[in-house]
């Protein structure tokens, strides 16, 4: 049965969706049956990251609706065998906690982890689907403002129960530790008070290629990091190193 992944963030523009992207296309490249279940809807974004945008007949509005069953909506990345996508519908629809657990317990014996690109935002919708999760990683920038909002978010969580959490530290560029905004990475961990799991770099190449759906280039910064955090999420002990460019 699947192991279900949250990702989530407090404040829009963490690149939540990047994480998602990032960590499904490894653990499918690593021979994992992998599906990412987008719910920023209005605002989705996969299809296009996947090279997708011109392949998506079905999506999880037409499931809520119950026009389609969840694996008839499902589509299959090309670039990776093993990764496949429901995407979130484009108009803004209503939907449940409830609905979400039902499409996944559904679903999930078909595949090894189940990704839920949640919608940005503190509020009880998010911490509703949320909770169902195996694992929550909440995502951060090292913007003061996310740091503050991913520290409410993780106490919430924490009120409600939900003590599998990690961290993991977006758009990291040398510029940015230790010179504008903060001094260190562990006074971002302090501050959200979450166990680190990984640390991606601002990546030009990661931006180009996922920018233009095409397949992430082996020599990625980001990519490495995405592929030593797929590792961590299996059990592995792979040493925390911090490139940036």
């Amino acid at each position: 049965m699947a192991k279900i992944i949250a990702v989530t963030s407090g404040k829009g523009g963490t690149g939540k969706s990047t994480i998602c992207a990032g960590l499904g296309y490894t653990l499918a490249k690593q021979g994992h049956r992998t599906l990412i279940i987008e719910l920023d809807f209005g605002l989705r974004c996969l299809d296009i990251m996947f090279g997708m945008e011109n392949d998506i007949k079905s999506d999880l509005g037409d499931v809520l609706r119950g026009e389609k069953q969840a694996l008839d909506a499902i589509g299959q990345v090309p670039m990776a065998s093993n990764l496949n996508l429901l995407c979130a519908p484009k108009t803004l629809t209503s939907v449940t906690a409830e609905q979400i657990v039902e499409i996944c317990r559904s679903i999930k014996k078909y595949f090894e982890y189940i990704i839920i690109d949640t919608g940005a935002g503190i509020n009880s919708h998010v911490f509703n689907i949320v909770e169902q999760a195996n694992l929550i990683l909440v995502v951060t920038t090292p913007d003061p403002v996310c740091i503050r909002d991913a520290s409410l978010m993780s106490d919430e969580f924490y009120n409600r129960g939900n003590k599998s959490q990690r961290l993991i530290i977006n758009k990291i560029d040398k510029k940015i530790i230790g010179e504008a905004l903060v001094n260190n990475l562990d006074e971002i961990i302090d501050k959200i008070g979450v166990q680190l799991i990984g640390v991606i770099p601002n990546d030009f190449k990661m931006t180009v290629a996922t920018g233009k759906g095409h397949p992430i280039p082996t020599d990625s910064m980001a990519l490495r990091a995405f592929d030593a955090i797929s590792k961590r999420l299996l059990g592995e002990y792979i040493p925390l190193t911090v490139k940036t460019s």
